[in-house]
Parts: structure tokens; C-alpha cells; sequence
């Protein structure tokens, strides 16, 4: 018999307050959706403070369950941007 292997959910967590953005640029595909598969390291978007851009990657890999941050959305430090399923 094989066991089902528990699924665990991360959180990736921003780091700094700012505006979310799940695309490099207006006219790009978003960085993640849900559903696709996430290596640590990876980039899941942009936070935007005083006219600088952060890149903010994943520190987990997993599968992206869900995002808790629209794009263009403000986001806080300590906010929650996405769930990781592994």
C-alpha cells in the first residue's frame, strides 16, 4: 500500500512594506499563478518602495496555492503574499 504523503502549506512572508507586483513590467506575464510549481530562490514578485524595485523570492518549493496579495496591491512587512503547498 502506498501512504498519501501529507501535504504542508509555507507561507512566503514580505519582507518590506510597499506595492505588490506579480509582473516585471505592465505588458508582461505575472511571475507565478496559482497552481504552478515553485523552486526555492525563484522570483514571485516585485515590491515596490519609493521608486525602488525588490524582488521578492520564494525561500520554499513547493506548488503556489494561493495568493493573499492583489497585484498593485499595498502589502506591509510581515504581510502574508502567498501560500506554498509541498
Amino acid at each position: 500500500l502506498l501512504k498519501a504523503k501529507k501535504m504542508t502549506t509555507k507561507q512566503i512572508i514580505s519582507p518590506l512594506p510597499g506595492i505588490f507586483y506579480r509582473q516585471p513590467a505592465p505588458e508582461a506575464p505575472v511571475y507565478k499563478e496559482e497552481g504552478d510549481p515553485l523552486q526555492e530562490g525563484e522570483v514571485i514578485g516585485l515590491v515596490e518602495v519609493m521608486k525602488s524595485f525588490h524582488e521578492i523570492k520564494a525561500d520554499v518549493s513547493g506548488t503556489v496555492a494561493k495568493f493573499h496579495i492583489e497585484n498593485e496591491a499595498a502589502v506591509q512587512a510581515g504581510q502574508v503574499i502567498m501560500d506554498v503547498e509541498s
